[in-house]
């Protein structure tokens, strides 16, 4: 078993710097009655991170400590409070984040200059020190004196790519009449760059150029010659001694609009020659391709990012893969798609729906004719191709798509009992046999993969730490930066070949506590793992009602022997599990999985016995673990277990531990705890009421575009110990990343207002599992990409200080808001053979805040877990705000340990 973090993906947003009591600019707003003595924190002395000597410092809220004078209940009343109260506090966000006071309520501002983030509190000193590679690669870059032009393309072109044909077009023709000599990188929409100035300010040029539908094989009088019209405008002058000052951290605004032309730059010839996928690039040329099964194929790539770090601007580049169509006939790809073993077999209506909707904006290319000419599949006809007929241009008669090809290419269709596939526009539909259609290379494929196709991308992309940084490597000299004259000459851009070397530290592990009743009372992992054996859970819970349903055929006898095996296990471990189910343990059809789930719940009922366990031995084929979870969970509440048939059949001792740790969390236990917790001994956690806030978004997937994202936030109970946690969900609007139900409110005829949401509850929760109210909340934010930083922190920052108020007027626990981004593309790699895991990867607890990390912002890199298979991936905290004063150490290890609490 091993120990992972607590906390999520990306994020960024502000908190302020430079707040004391004195007069000036960085004053916060009065009703938030943070105080200090000057300089940037709202601590209680000038000293960040040091516990208290004693009471809290005086505030001008209700007191927290010692206990509360009346609790907060889970009533719906309204707080009387004066009307400035909840209402205010959303101009009071606004005002203490942007560091400036407003005139007047005002939503909160969604730019990112509107924000400052904490400044590092210093670089952390906790740990063996050791030193890593990063895939960062420096970048330097020579004075240029840079200009931005606006693009305008007439006709308007939605392709990236043409647009960079049309560009690239011009550049060839009046690169030495009308450009100055000078080569411009182009973004492929409306940016266009130069290092120095054009002769014009503005300007408009004509482009011809020839469809690339007609290939050579069409005569020259044939093809078909399209005009644009080209206006450029200058828009503005980057400025790169601004980048420099920031990067030297004497400014705060990251100057993105010229990171922005140095990024389109590197990307300019890479996006000429692969398939470009958002920051990614794509090719046969660059890796193995492979199968995924059903008509899709993965290709190798690269990622490609510029950013801003300590040691200047850094290039991140990553291995990645996605998944494509394969270049195959329509006729190939529906008898893979869908398994048709007799292709020519005519289609039900629900095969031809299901059809449409897998090829449904496809390119398909036909070379039956002079030339291949590529069409767009917008759906498929009702009727077979034998009973499709059209009217010719130049005849008034119906004429059959079969005689039409037969006659007029000499072709015999072979598959006329399927649809044609339907190209064009409804007024105007195109009609195209499948068996003549070839899909284009190339094309991403967007929908969600099956079960068996992710297992096959994952086995195909997983590589040691040493194979990725070798192809990491390649990547970089396949790119050539200093071989490319866009680059190099004409924006001096240089690019290091060799991977960043960074100084990191390897945290220490912290001590768990076991049961006392165990002969193993307390253990201190080494690498990041460690086993259940001859320790027991520190609170074991209890299960009166239970059974089990069996959904495999393969392994249909084996139910008996396996509950058997685990309630002894659960027992050994310290939980307290009735040996016999409540309801026989029986086996189930996986084609009537509701049925059995309802019926076995009505069972439970009947007898009085509602269940507080289901142990699911899953069916043999994947795909119903999504299902059995709603059911169970959301329809039924019945809390649940889910086993892998083929895993479960090994009767494995470890992974009967393991199914042991998970079902006494699941019915309220808790496996472990920190010893430094218990003892009291974690800085600004244990010395008053903390609060440990974990919070994420789950989108759909994409193709899924009716269903709602899925909001979830869980919080600690169980202070000092955190380690019990109480999550709650919500759905909301598609795609919405901001959490919309963190705070609410209602109007009730009788009641009033009437005040709820998720942060409200738990704080409700917290209160009557603990007595007392948190003074402090550490709020780990997961699901927020860069962009968002800014309307996420405003946002839900405002929604936790209205839940909080409407608790109790005037009580404002300070706030640690941390966003962790996951889906980044850092690695880091051990320099020496010693300093790695079993599995070659760096070992459990590395951190780095160096180098790599922001040039002024409080931000670190985390490896808490150890490493399995393929490469180790560390988490990015990065801190949005700060009323703790959290020093770099004590975050970090907080983190870290957190990350040994997980118990599921």
């Amino acid at each position: 078993m091993s120990g992972r973090g607590g906390g999520g993906r990306g994020g960024r947003g502000g908190g302020g710097r430079g707040r004391g009591q004195g007069s000036g600019r960085g004053q916060p707003s009065p009703s938030f009655h943070r105080g200090g003595d000057g300089g940037r924190g709202r601590g209680r002395d000038s000293t960040r991170g040091r516990e208290p000597s004693g009471p809290p410092p005086p505030r001008q809220v209700t007191p927290i400590q010692p206990s509360p004078p009346s609790a907060p209940t889970t009533s719906t009343s309204a707080v009387s409070r004066p009307s400035s109260g909840v209402e205010s506090l959303s101009r009071e966000v606004t005002q203490k984040l942007t560091l400036e006071p407003t005139a007047a309520p005002s939503p909160p501002p969604s730019s990112s200059k509107a924000i400052r983030f904490p400044q590092r509190p210093g670089f952390g000193t906790v740990g063996k020190k050791c030193r890593v590679r990063a895939n960062h690669f420096l970048v330097g870059v020579a004075d240029r004196d840079l200009h931005h032009y606006d693009v305008s393309i007439s006709p308007e072109i939605t392709s990236k790519k043409v647009n960079r044909i049309i560009i690239e077009q011009l550049t060839k023709l009046y690169r030495a009449s009308h450009l100055g000599g000078l080569s411009p990188a182009y973004d492929g929409r409306k940016s266009l760059y130069t290092a120095g100035a054009l002769p014009f300010d503005s300007k408009e040029f004509v482009v011809k150029l020839i469809d690339d539908d007609q290939n050579r094989r069409s005569s020259s009088s044939t093809r078909k010659e399209r005009q644009f019209k080209v206006a450029i405008k200058l828009a503005s002058k980057p400025d790169l001694q601004y980048l420099q000052e920031f990067l030297r951290g004497r400014h705060f605004e990251c100057p993105q609009e010229t990171i922005q032309v140095l990024d389109v730059v590197l990307r300019a010839k890479p996006s000429e020659n692969y398939t470009v996928v958002g920051r990614s690039f794509f090719s046969p040329q660059l890796g193995r391709k492979g199968e995924l099964g059903n008509g899709i194929e993965y290709w190798m790539g690269f990622y490609q990012s510029l950013r801003p770090t300590q040691m200047g601007l850094s290039l991140n580049i990553d291995v990645s893969a996605r998944s494509f169509y394969e270049p195959l006939l329509v006729t190939e790809f529906v008898a893979k798609h869908f398994r048709r073993a007799n292709v020519s077999r005519p289609m039900s209506d629900q095969e031809r729906i299901k059809v449409k909707k897998a090829l449904k904006g496809v390119k398909v290319e036909l070379n039956h004719m002079e030339y291949v000419k590529t069409y767009k599949i917008v759906g498929v006809s009702r009727e077979p191709i034998s009973e499709l007929t059209f009217t010719l241009d130049d005849q008034q008669k119906n004429v059959s798509v079969v005689n039409y090809f037969r006659e007029r290419y000499n072709i015999v269709l072979k598959y006329v009992s399927l649809p044609a596939l339907q190209c064009g526009s409804e007024a105007k539909p195109v009609f195209l046999p499948m068996e003549l259609c070839r899909i284009v290379g190339g094309q991403r494929y967007t929908k969600k993969l099956n079960d068996q196709q992710v297992r096959a991308l994952l086995k195909a992309t997983c590589q040691r730490p040493r194979d990725r940084e070798e192809t990491i490597n390649r990547m970089v000299r396949v790119n050539n930066f200093q071989g490319d004259n866009l680059v190099d000459k004409e924006f001096g851009i240089q690019v290091q070949k060799e991977l960043a070397l960074v100084e990191a530290r390897v945290l220490p592990a912290p001590m768990l506590k076991y049961h006392d009743s165990g002969r193993e009372r307390s253990v201190n992992p080494g690498f990041g793992a460690w086993n259940m054996i001859n320790k027991k859970m520190v609170n074991g819970g209890k299960v009166d009602f239970w059974t089990c349903v069996n959904f495999s055929l393969e392994y249909a006898n084996m139910s008996k022997d396996f509950c058997h095996e685990l309630v002894n296990m659960c027992n050994s471990k310290g939980m307290v599990f009735c040996q016999s189910p409540s309801v026989p343990i029986r086996s189930a059809r996986s084609d009537r999985i509701d049925e059995a789930l309802v019926d076995i719940n009505n069972e439970s009922r009947s007898k009085n016995k509602p269940l507080q366990l289901l142990i699911v031995i899953l069916p043999d084929q994947t795909g119903s673990y999504g299902k059995i979870k709603r059911i169970c969970e959301t329809v039924l509440g019945i809390v649940s277990q889910c086993c892998q048939p083929q895993q479960a059949a090994k009767f494995s001792k470890q992974y009967f531990e393991n199914l042991s740790l998970k079902i006494n969390v699941k019915v309220g236990g808790r496996n472990t705890v920190l010893s430094d917790a218990i003892q009291r001994r974690i800085p600004l956690v244990s010395d008053y009421p903390t609060i440990i806030f974990g919070a994420d978004v789950t989108h759909p997937q994409p193709g899924e575009d009716s269903n709602s994202s899925i909001a979830a936030v869980v919080a600690s109970m169980d202070w000092p110990e955190v380690t019990k946690y109480r999550g709650i969900v919500s759905a909301q609007a598609h795609r919405e990343e901001i959490i919309q139900d963190l705070y609410k409110t209602s109007q009730d005829p009788q009641k009033g207002v009437v005040h709820g949401g998720m942060i409200r509850e738990l704080l409700v929760a917290f209160y009557k599992s603990t007595n007392q109210k948190p003074y402090r909340i550490i709020f780990y934010r997961d699901g927020v990409s860069e962009g968002q930083f800014n309307q996420v922190l405003l946002y839900e920052m405002d929604a936790i200080r209205k839940a909080c108020a409407s608790l109790q007027e005037g009580y404002m626990p300070r706030v640690t808001f941390v966003v962790v981004q996951k889906r980044h593309h850092t690695r880091l790699f051990p320099t020496e053979r010693e300093q790695t895991d079993k599995s070659g990867n760096i070992q459990a607890g590395t951190v780095v805040d160096t180098t790599i990390c922001h040039p002024t912002e409080f931000d670190f890199y985390l490896n808490s877990h150890a490493g399995i298979q393929g490469t180790s991936k560390p988490t990015h905290y990065h801190v949005l705000y700060d009323e703790n004063n959290f020093t770099a150490d004590i975050l970090q290890v907080l983190t870290n340990n957190l990350c040994y609490t997980v118990n599921v």
